[in-house]
Parts: C-alpha cells; sequence; structure tokens
C-alpha cells in the first residue's frame, strides 16, 4: 500500500506485530493503529499479543499470502518492509525470512527496506541468506543506550546500510557513522510525544556532513507528525543513498 512516509513509497507487510525492547518504542504508532484495525476486524490483526509487552490485538503474525504482493506492482517501487513490524522479530521463525529474502531477491526493479531493532538477530542469521543488492537494512538509533545496535549494523553483508534516528531522544554525539551510507532523523509525533532539542537535531545532521553521509530529516513531530514542519535550519534536508538519485 502507498506510504506517506517522506522517504519511501510503499509498505509491504509479510509479518505483523512486536513488542517494546527500549525507550524508542515507548509510543509505538504501530500499536496504536493496530488496534484501530484489530476493531475494524482487519485479518491481519486479530492476533492478540502478550498484556505484559506488546498489548492486545499486536501479536506476531506471518502472513505468507502477502508473499506476492510485489511481483504484482508496475514499476520501480522503494518498499518499506514491515511498517507494523519487526522482521528479525525472534518469533518470526528464520525460514520465513528466507522467504521475504527470495522475494527481495526474485523482484530486482523495487529497492526495499528492512528497518530493525534486532540486528543481533540479523547478525546471527546473516550467513544463512542470501542478501539481495536490493535490500537495505537498517537499525533505530533513538539514544546513545542503542548505539550497540549500530556495532551489530557494521558487521551485516547488506548493500546499504543506514539509521534511523526517530523519535530521536537524545544527542548522538558520539556515534560512529563508519560502514554506514544513509541516515534518517526525525522527532516523536502523537499525543504523548517527547520533543527533539535542536541541538541534537544539528549535532546527527553535522556528524553526517562530515563523514559525507546522506541526511534525510523527516520531521521535527508534535501533536501530528507535520505539525512543527521538516525544515532544519530553514532549509529541507532529503538525501538519498546514491543508488536512488537519479
Amino acid at each position: 500500500m502507498s506510504s506517506r512516509i517522506e522517504w519511501t513509497e510503499v509498505t509491504w507487510n509479510p509479518v505483523t506485530g512486536c513488542d517494546r525492547v527500549s525507550a524508542g518504542c515507548d509510543n509505538c504508532y504501530a500499536l496504536t493503529l493496530a488496534k484501530r484495525l484489530k476493531a475494524m476486524g482487519a485479518e491481519k490483526y486479530q492476533n492478540d499479543g502478550d498484556p505484559r509487552t506488546s498489548g492486545p490485538g499486536f501479536g506476531v503474525a506471518t502472513h505468507a499470502a502477502a508473499l506476492q504482493q510485489p511481483s504484482r506492482w508496475r514499476g520501480n517501487k522503494v518498499v518499506f518492509v514491515n511498517s507494523m513490524s519487526d522482521l528479525f522479530h525472534a518469533r518470526v521463525p528464520a525460514a520465513f525470512v528466507r522467504d521475504v529474502f527470495d522475494v527481495i531477491g526474485a523482484t530486482p526493479q523495487h529497492t526495499y527496506q528492512v528497518l530493525t531493532k534486532r540486528p543481533l538477530r540479523a547478525l546471527r542469521l546473516a550467513d544463512k541468506l542470501i542478501w539481495p543488492g536490493n535490500l537495505w537494512l537498517g537499525v533505530s538509533v533513538e539514544s546513545e543506550d542503542v548505539f550497540h545496535r549500530v556495532d551489530h549494523l557494521r558487521q551485516i553483508p547488506a548493500a546499504i546500510r543506514f539509521l534511523s534516528c526517530e523519535p530521536l531522544l537524545g544527542p548522538l554525539d558520539r556515534i560512529n557513522l563508519a560502514g554506514i551510507q544513509w541516515v534518517i532523523a526525525g522527532g516523536e509525533s502523537g499525543h504523548n510525544h517527547r520533543p527533539m532539542e535542536l541541538t541534537w537535531a544539528r549535532g546527527i545532521r553535522d556528524a553526517c556532513t562530515a563523514a559525507e553521509v546522506p541526511f534525510f530529516f523527516k520531521q521535527w513531530g508534535g501533536r501530528t507528525p507535520k505539525a512543527l514542519g521538516r525544515e532544519l535550519d530553514g532549509r529541507l534536508w532529503e538525501e538519498m543513498p546514491a543508488r536512488l538519485v537519479g
């Protein structure tokens, strides 16, 4: 389905459901949306999760029927994989991860963006997977507390390795961008959003500039995603990795 996320074009959800694992998950948009979709009767969201972690209506489930969707899309799409889950969640069977990778490899006309908070599992599976050249792998980095995710990502043979610093919850002054080809940053949105400070956004942008890493500033956040705009120091930052430029 088409996406309102600025750095992608469509979303593809062969897996749904997740659990909170760090502070960046506290106000998870996917959990809120999943509850709404369950109430509407959406088939993918009827699998209850563990109320101690993810809450009702957000249990992890795989959807084999969804594997055929990308082959039916016309043109060349930029695809965010599992906007409503994490492909490397422990409850996603390794065999299904391979099925997803097989689809990605079989549809080279599309570019696939996989974002995870569980790169250690991705690293443990890395040598058991064939990594297509059209697959980008990213990790969420909301604060310095999760810098270990970047270290794990660096060891994985993805064609493009990227960071999603959203919601940015603190400064990332000590970040090491070696081996990273793209950085997204943005503030949190929603009723309980936590504000992002200007110095945090400038800090990660300046680190990208110094390392010659493309930088994409998604939003300031607020009550709604667009409430406070998208400009940083008077301009839009929408840089992308070279594989999509032109």
